[in-house]
């Protein structure tokens, strides 16, 4: 949408095409949710292709008429269905190697900003009327139904599954409104940025829900009757499920190109009073290509962990409840140190992302591939670093203890709530305390906070409550950059887009290791963090609250019983 409509006016008013009478009505007749340039071209008081012409004049952009256009299938197979439609663009030519692509609006800079990033190719933008624009996407893609069915073949091109579909014959036809329907749920969660699909069937109907930030969000809600034929849909994608079996948990993958970018689907189903639930883990591959610094850390954190990976040997632990982003930390420290002079290994239950340069190993229990069974095997692979998913039991903790006192820099995961508490729990499943002394190096907790919007944030301040459960004083408030939520498009209303990281950092010194050798307690253990400078939970995300980065309430419901 045109980014400053009071400009557009003044425009069109000194190429005299506006009169001050006319915009007297414009702001009298304008309908809910229409912008000016909308109201101006309804009430005839400017042509669309003068508004255009003069919107291509100020961007100093070409104007073209698309009245009589028409191009050959290679020019429009460059730019996918979905795209096309998403953006309301088309493309019309190549000239000089570049894509000559049509937009309604030379200021909407967001669209202009993102389209080089879907489509692959260099951009040449050029200018013509929504109306034709529009006529042109029918031209290219089809009405409303038959656009669907272009974004279907898109989003699914090339599954295994589609040869099997064809040979159904009349069935498909009749199937043809449920595979639009779960495409266009698996379209709508890429779009809004979810993380998981969650399709659920209730007493009278069947409820989609998307998780967003780490927050459940009710979407849709269809008849009851469509739940059966849904669930078969999704157990057909996956190419591995039974679609008869619905009294016993099931898992699968489906993979789809969606906008440009590959992206698996691990779909998980379960019995429950009305029917099978079915939640489908989104797993965007581009995400994995992390730094530190994108995960939100602050640069003396970011510097730390950069140290901290560096190391030849031990082990660096990440702990935190299900959901806090710990495999994702350990990828970035992967991504990070993955140079062709290491052998990188990782062992995980499943493999959630595929890394280049990286030999992973999936646990496969049903046939002895267990996590201690794949650490056997994989030290006699020599590799440098090792990556546990998760330490689950007594076995894996030794041979994870034994390869990082053997010259491996090993990486894993523990659900403990802090720092400190990780070392308990080695010794809680049968780790001699001097064993886990001599191989831990550091021990990292983490939770995910959601970050306000840059969109549409705005300067705020907290509450008497606020500070005082986080016990902050007006003087500790200083020139503090406090934001509030909003809401906008960019944000679904919500006033935040994107989580990130809060840690505490527990790097193991030589009176630490006395002090575990000792078997001291884990208040004993805090207490000696906290003299080696180890910020908690709390601490880094008041710090992040106070930076303008998220908020005091995101801080306390993630922290909830730390009072540090």
């Amino acid at each position: 949408m045109f980014a400053n409509e009071d400009y557009l006016i003044d425009l069109l008013k000194e190429s005299g095409f506006l009169e001050d009478s006319q915009l007297e009505q414009v702001q009298e007749k304008k309908l809910r949710g229409e912008t000016p340039a909308e109201t101006i071209v309804r009430l005839g008081f400017v042509s669309s292709e003068d508004v255009s012409r003069t919107r291509a004049n100020s961007a100093q952009m070409e104007y073209i008429d698309l009245s009589a256009f028409s191009a050959p299938p290679e020019i429009v197979e460059t730019v996918a269905a979905d795209v096309a439609q998403r953006y309301k663009v088309v493309p019309v030519g190549v000239e000089a190697g570049r894509l000559r692509l049509a937009v309604s609006d030379p200021h909407d800079f967001e669209t202009l900003d993102s389209l080089p990033h879907v489509i692959p190719h260099d951009i040449e933008f050029v200018c013509s009327t929504p109306e034709s624009i529009n006529d042109v996407l029918i031209q290219f893609y089809g009405d409303a139904e038959q656009l669907a069915r272009t974004m279907e073949r898109q989003l699914m091109g090339n599954d295994e599954f589609s040869g099997a579909e064809e040979e159904q014959g009349e069935a498909e036809t009749e199937d043809a409104p449920i595979i639009r329907m779960v495409s266009s749920t698996l379209f709508e969660a890429f779009k809004a940025g979810a993380s998981d699909i969650h399709i659920e069937p209730l007493e009278r109907d069947l409820r989609i829900r998307y998780r967003i930030d780490g927050v459940l969000h009710d979407v849709e809600h269809h008849p009851k009757k469509l739940h059966n034929a849904v669930i078969s849909r999704i157990k057909i994608m996956t190419g591995k499920m039974n679609i008869d079996d619905k009294r016993t948990p099931q898992d699968g993958r489906i993979e789809v190109n969606v906008g440009g970018k590959r992206l698996d689907l691990r779909v998980s189903t379960i019995p429950s009073n009305h029917g099978e639930s079915v939640v489908m883990r989104i797993l965007d591959k581009e995400s994995l290509k992390l730094g530190l610094s994108d995960l939100g850390f602050f640069s003396d954190d970011e510097e730390a962990f950069n140290n901290l990976i560096a190391l030849p040997d031990g082990i660096i632990l990440v702990t935190g409840p299900t959901g806090s982003g710990k495999t994702t930390t350990l990828y970035a420290c992967l991504n990070t140190i993955n140079k062709p002079d290491k052998k990188i290994i990782t062992v995980e239950d499943p493999v959630e992302y595929e890394l280049n340069g990286i030999n992973q190993v999936m646990v496969k229990e049903a046939i002895g591939m267990t996590f201690a069974a794949a650490l056997r095997s994989m030290l006699r692979q020599a590799p440098n670093i090792i990556m546990i998913g998760e330490i689950r039991d007594n076995e894996t903790a030794q041979i994870a203890i034994n390869a990082s006192l053997t010259g491996h820099l090993v990486f894993s995961t523990l659900h403990t709530n802090d720092a400190p508490s990780a070392i308990a729990r080695l010794v809680n499943i049968g780790i001699k305390p001097f064993l886990v002394a001599s191989a831990l190096r550091a021990i990292v907790a983490q939770r995910l906070v959601r970050k306000l919007c840059a969109e549409c944030k705005k300067s705020g301040m907290m509450t008497e409550k606020e500070m005082r459960a986080l016990n902050l004083s007006i003087d500790q408030l200083g020139d503090a950059m406090i934001m509030a939520p909003v809401g906008c498009d960019k944000c679904r209303s919500t006033g935040f887009k994107g989580r990130m990281g809060i840690i505490e950092i527990f790097k193991i010194d030589d009176e630490a290791r006395h002090m575990i050798n000792e078997n001291l307690s884990t208040p004993r253990l805090r207490s000696r963090a906290r003299e080696l400078g180890m910020r908690t939970l709390r601490e880094d995300g008041i710090r992040k609250a106070l930076a303008g980065n998220t908020t005091a309430a995101e801080i306390l419901r993630a922290t909830m019983g730390d009072n540090g």
